[in-house]
């Protein structure tokens, strides 16, 4: 199959993902899954979610009353994340990074979606995988992650893909073209099929055994 006709298999076995839609839990607003984005990456959701409380008690997800945290505060917030000096750093200078153009997101989403991800990679703290999320799911830049799920997939699918990040996106972008809402649509897929197909007997057992992707 080709990586669009996997792409419709996988939605129409597996239905619409209701992750990060309007409504779901920590995606109310573009700050905050921005935020979550960074205080996710090396843990899991469940030690993420206190820092969100605090942050939003103490800045209403506000960039302008994040920039006002010092980052003894703000490392003091989002301890339950772990990593958090790193992380602390990323989120102020990414707070300074949305100050730069008066926290206008809307005004953020007429650039250029490659400018834009030139911008976050020169955020320590922030690589490509979250650059790409921050883009795909608060800035209307759509395009292919290259997460853990999305290698192990397509291992199985026995597609050899490049070992770096951007040239893995690259060859996959190369072959097909989705709007904003089917590449948004497509990674929530990928994740959740690869929180319930962890082993090659899961993989052997699921609707895409089989299935070889032709790139």
């Amino acid at each position: 199959m080709t990586i669009e006709e996997l792409y419709r298999t996988m939605a129409q076995k597996m239905g619409p993902q209701p992750w990060l839609k309007p409504g779901t839990p920590w995606a109310e607003t573009p700050v905050e899954i921005i935020l979550g984005a960074i205080l996710v990456q090396n843990t899991n959701w469940r030690n993420v979610e206190p820092s969100l409380i605090n942050l939003k008690r103490e800045t209403a997800f506000d960039p302008a009353q994040l920039r006002q945290l010092t980052p003894e505060t703000l490392v003091s917030l989002i301890k339950s994340s772990g990593f958090y000096q790193r992380k602390g750093a990323a989120i102020l200078a990414l707070a300074n990074w949305l100050g730069q153009s008066d926290d206008d997101l809307g005004a953020l989403k007429q650039r250029d979606g490659a400018s834009l991800r030139q911008d976050l990679l020169g955020i320590t703290g922030i690589g490509n995988e979250t650059a790409d999320y921050i883009l795909m799911y608060t800035l209307d830049h759509g395009t292919f992650m290259v997460d853990t799920y999305a290698r192990r997939l397509f291992a199985w699918l026995g597609a050899t893909m490049p070992k770096t990040y951007p040239a893995f996106q690259k060859q996959v972008l190369a072959r097909f073209s989705l709007e904003l809402a089917d590449y948004q649509e497509f990674h929530a897929l990928i994740d959740e099929f690869g929180k319930q197909v962890k082993s090659d007997e899961d993989f052997a057992q699921s609707f895409l055994a089989g299935q070889r992707l032709t790139l």
